[in-house]
């Protein structure tokens, strides 16, 4: 991956990105715009999007004892004031250690270290405020992926903007789901215009979806768990789309591993409820409910990378080869990666 592809922010509008468009049946590569998208969608398509919002989960606190910079990025919520959290660097924050946030304030907000777990992340108690998700506009940061650089003086009111769907609305990511980023609200007008319901379900991205696959096998591979939810609406949706054998299109692979995870729980059919999966999807892999996959690039040795290599042949092992030669074709094309880059249809 050459490093200048690597989007350090995003295109000047969200839906002038580039979209390439890999014909799964035959292989063809299609070199397009975002907005060409339209041409690809039919009356009675069904449009799925995860609508998660990113908090401000990254925040910047001093250890007590020795007055040493932390940084905090919160993961997950265990209860009022408890959350999960990575903790760099890990020396400044063992066991009984106290950070504290913003010590300007009259009453300075803090959290205690009270436990650590095998993957190193810190279980953190806050005092100070009734509830620290209710401090986080104001005491946190946008939390951008480790391969975006910003210099620790950058405006990142740019970021908090665009590091967002605009169509999210149930807060709980610490990391966006990047294929929705490219629309506007005028462009998913124009889709429904067309005929093409659009519905959504929540999955809260965690900071698992950037950790690289390093087992010498898949199946060996620990997948993160993410929690979700779909409505009574979006399963009634899919299950007529399903019935009348109408497309349902994913916007990303988060709202892919909704979808494929209570097909898989409830014999291939779509139920309301919430829940948590660690479905790992991987070739070779049958889809269920998905039949149409829009996502953007991804990381080498990314779970996101093998689930749309899965995506490319289901239920074979060529997608592996055909998703890489679409790869290397982006990179000859000068493809944006990663959040802020491009994006591919999958047909």
């Amino acid at each position: 991956m050459p490093p200048e592809l690597i989007a350090q922010v995003p295109a000047p509008q969200r839906d002038q990105s580039r979209l390439m468009v890999l014909e799964r049946s035959s292989g063809k590569l299609s070199h397009r715009k975002f907005p060409h998208l339209l041409e690809y969608l039919r009356p009675g398509d069904v449009l799925v999007l995860n609508n998660s919002k990113v908090i401000p989960a990254r925040l910047h606190g001093i250890n007590s004892a020795s007055g040493g910079e932390v940084e905090v990025l919160l993961l997950e919520e265990n209860g009022l004031n408890d959350w999960w959290a990575m903790v760099c660097p890990g020396k400044r924050a063992r066991v009984r250690s106290r950070i504290i946030f913003d010590p300007a304030r009259p009453r300075s907000i803090q959290a205690v270290v009270i436990e650590q777990n095998s993957e190193g992340h810190r279980r953190l108690h806050f005092s100070g405020t009734a509830n620290i998700f209710e401090e986080l506009d104001a005491l946190g940061e946008v939390p951008l992926p480790p391969y975006i650089q910003r210099n620790p003086s950058a405006d990142l009111s740019q970021d908090l903007a665009r590091y967002q769907t605009v169509y999210a609305e149930a807060s709980g990511s610490v990391a966006a789901p990047t294929a929705g980023l490219h629309f506007t609200k005028e462009l998913l007008e124009k889709i429904r215009g067309q005929g093409v319901q659009i519905c959504s379900v929540t999955l809260h991205v965690g900071a698992g979806t950037f950790a690289p696959v390093k087992a010498r096998q898949a199946s060996e591979h620990a997948m993160h768990e993410e929690r979700f939810a779909v409505s009574e609406e979006t399963a009634a949706i899919i299950r007529s789309a399903k019935q009348d054998q109408r497309r349902v299109i994913a916007v990303g692979t988060t709202t892919t591993r909704v979808l494929e995870s209570i097909a898989a729980q409830h014999e291939g059919q779509i139920v309301p409820g919430a829940g948590r999966t660690r479905l790992f999807i991987y070739p070779p892999y049958q889809f269920r409910i998905v039949d149409t996959l829009l996502t953007n690039f991804h990381l080498p040795h990314s779970t996101l990378l093998m689930l749309v290599c899965a995506f490319a042949a289901p239920g074979e092992t060529r997608g592996r080869d055909l998703m890489l030669s679409g790869y290397a074709e982006a990179v000859r094309e000068r493809y944006r990666f990663f959040s802020y880059g491009d994006a591919m249809l999958i047909l």
